[in-house]
């Protein structure tokens, strides 16, 4: 949907560049050693995958689109050569980037590279898989690439490298720690969109200082306290994005730092009361 407008702009679910080059690099780096198929799967639920034989030759694929530099090594020089000289493939490198461009523009997921099991199979998806994610492109428009496939990678919850985070960190994009990190308010208040403002608040949570104040407060009322109760006081209010686990383990650290202060103690039968 276009701003100012109540027509929506008709666009080709996958850009013609896109199959065009992501078709044509699986066949210049395929490894025919393998005597091996290049897939092409189109599925219903609207994304295309790409995948032929053989390791992903250049340092990673951030680094190649990024850099927007042409490969040194090619698996096939002397077909790479032809085809480029037949104007298959980009001659200046520049091809992967280009695919993740027209999909920014077209706030649509970053295409997925998965180099495993010696092969490198590209997912490439044709409308927009999360919407609210979609208008924080569309409201921060001075975001980078390399932001915008960090960021990618934060609301997939796919790993991220520690110097990625620390970049990420340093911009203000992301708050939380690994591996349980999410979006700052810095980029999610320029949407305006209630659902994502209360998103946030909930995965921040409280400080450590108001769940430490609210047990003692709940033991100061009733008394002697099981950990159980507890448990089932604090940890449904913890961030969303920890685990049970995670949660439990907060709640552990919270019952020790209370007690080396000498403000509770625990008795025998996993209870608790004011010291």
């Amino acid at each position: 949907m276009l701003d100012g407008t109540l027509f929506p702009e008709e666009v080709l679910r996958y850009d013609p560049f896109n199959i065009r080059e992501l078709l044509n690099n699986a066949i210049a780096h395929q490894d025919y050693t393998y005597g091996a198929r290049i897939n092409v799967v189109e599925f219903e639920d609207d994304h295309l995958v790409f995948s032929n034989y053989g390791t992903f030759l250049p340092k990673s694929v951030e680094d190649v689109v990024l850099h927007d530099a042409p490969e040194e090594v090619y698996r096939n020089p002397f077909l790479v050569e032809a085809m480029k000289n037949l104007g298959m493939i980009e001659t200046q490198g520049g091809g992967i980037r280009k695919i993740f461009n027209i999909q920014r523009k077209r706030y649509f997921p970053m295409p997925d590279y998965d180099l495993s099991d010696n092969k490198v199979k590209v997912t490439i998806t044709g409308k927009i898989l999360n919407e609210e994610f979609a208008l924080i492109l569309k409201k921060n428009p001075k975001l980078s690439l390399e932001d915008i496939i960090l960021l990618d990678k934060v609301q997939k919850r796919k790993t991220i490298l520690d110097d990625q985070l620390k970049y990420l960190k340093k911009k203000n994009f992301i708050e939380g720690r690994k591996p349980n990190i999410y979006l700052s308010i810095k980029v999610l208040e320029p949407t305006k969109d209630e659902s994502l403002i209360a998103e946030y608040i909930t995965n921040k949570s409280f400080d450590d200082g108001h769940f430490k104040k609210m047990i003692v407060e709940y033991i100061k009322k009733t008394g002697i306290v099981k950990r159980k109760s507890i448990d089932n006081l604090i940890m449904s209010k913890l961030s969303s994005t920890l685990t049970n686990e995670q949660k439990k383990k907060k709640v552990t650290n919270y019952l020790s730092y209370l007690s080396k202060e000498g403000k509770i103690e625990s008795i025998p039968g996993y209870l608790w009361k004011l010291k």
